[in-house]
């Protein structure tokens, strides 16, 4: 197992991207800490990965919450060795001008604040063990944005970014940062992204876009997710990786 003995918390770990990275990690032997506002969906998430996994029900753009979970994870593994920061959020896709302010700071607040406020609780813990992995999931709309989405795609060219500067910053520390940047998914956020009702006309359109022909799977991010946190990229910082069918070529 590619994870055995390691600790990894994974936020927005209830659903879509997340509870597919939840499900890898336990396969792959990590005992996880699932945080998500939605304590159930988190609980059940847990249940059934199983492997020790544990739920906190917590909202990342709160300092008191990411801390809760960071010390339950401590307390369940004696240390943290990986951290994904997957929690996101994005306003229905439309017209730039056509944002509110309460769209505009919410969007920041559990995109890229959060990253912020993660950070600050697990390095100074990962700067004791001299050894840590932050992955934080980016998207392709941070490379290639699409219209209709300007300040979601700003926030995700945000996250793009600020993994490659932790990376500069936190290697003499040993710890690793990188990032995964999906391309659209089919996750319960498809609807908002597209702008349009989910049918099979709408994803097409949306699919023709792919290169290699479909949207992506949580499958697919967690894949990406187990590699980056495993002693296999250990060499790994820095690294902005697509996960896109070929979107962002």
């Amino acid at each position: 197992m590619r994870l055995k003995g390691k600790t990894a918390l994974v936020t927005g770990g209830a659903s879509g991207f997340g509870a597919g990275i939840v499900q890898a990690y336990a396969r792959e032997g990590a005992r996880v800490v699932v945080l998500d506002l939605n304590g159930e969906g988190a609980a059940r998430v847990a249940a059934e990965a199983g492997n020790g996994a544990l739920a906190v029900a917590g909202d990342v753009t709160r300092q008191a919450d990411i801390e809760a979970a960071v010390g339950k994870a401590v307390d369940a593994g004696g240390r943290l060795d990986i951290v994904v920061n997957n929690a996101g959020w994005t306003f229905r896709n439309k017209p730039m001008l056509e944002v509110t302010e309460a769209e505009f700071d919410k969007v920041f607040a559990i995109n890229v604040k959060s990253i912020y406020l993660m950070t600050n609780a697990v390095v100074p813990i990962m700067r004791r063990q001299k050894e840590g992995r932050i992955i934080n999931i980016g998207s392709t709309a941070g490379s290639r944005p699409r219209p209709g989405l300007t300040w979601y795609n700003a926030t995700k060219g945000a996250v793009n970014l600020l993994s490659k500067s932790m990376a500069v910053e936190l290697a003499p520390d040993g710890i690793r940062v990188n990032c995964v940047a999906p391309v659209i998914g089919e996750t319960a956020l498809l609807e908002s992204f597209m702008g349009v009702p989910d049918t099979p006309e709408n994803r097409a359109k949306f699919v023709g876009t792919i290169p290699l022909g479909r949207m992506s799977k949580p499958s697919d991010i967690a894949n990406a997710c187990v590699y980056l946190g495993s002693d296999e990229a250990e060499f790994l910082t820095g690294v902005v990786l697509p996960v896109d069918g070929g979107r962002t070529v």
